[in-house]
């Protein structure tokens, strides 16, 4: 079983404590890192590794319910900009990573703190400070459920 099957089965069992919300085509789960505040993820509830591999009336459904997902993170954690990401590298199993953004969170590494997330060093952006409390998860939870129940 892959790392985002295992995540998907403990989550639905009450054993994640950064889940979110299932939807009828994936997971929600808040990132265990939040660097980016209200990183979030959004894992597909079937094993592909590719979109191609769904099937059409499911994959629409999976991109529909993303687009839901990144507009609730979006209002819940007030950023000015998405950033998207379904990589697949690591993790051979459908998830996107969503990257609520704000002006200037890169800091000061050139370019205004704009650019990609992966500009960040590793060890910054993976840092434990960024590690929420558990009071500060479930503030972070109830609104992104809050939103998500719209």
């Amino acid at each position: 079983m892959c790392n985002m099957c295992k995540t998907i089965e403990q989550s639905l069992a009450g054993d994640n404590p950064f889940f979110v919300k299932e939807l009828e085509t994936g997971i929600v789960i808040l990132g265990w890192n939040q660097h980016f505040y209200g990183y979030t993820l959004f894992i597909c509830k079937q094993h592909a590794v590719e979109l191609y591999q769904l099937d059409n009336a499911f994959c629409k459904k999976f991109m529909e319910e993303m687009v839901i997902v990144a507009k609730a993170v979006a209002n819940a954690f007030e950023c000015d900009k998405m950033n998207y990401e379904c990589l697949g590298n690591g993790d051979c199993h459908l998830h996107w990573h969503l990257f609520p953004r704000t002006n200037g969170d890169l800091g000061k590494l050139g370019n205004d703190g704009k650019g990609p997330v992966w500009w960040l060093p590793k060890n910054i952006m993976w840092s434990d400070d960024n590690i929420p409390n558990e009071q500060e998860l479930e503030r972070m939870k109830e609104k992104l459920l809050k939103e998500l129940d719209k």
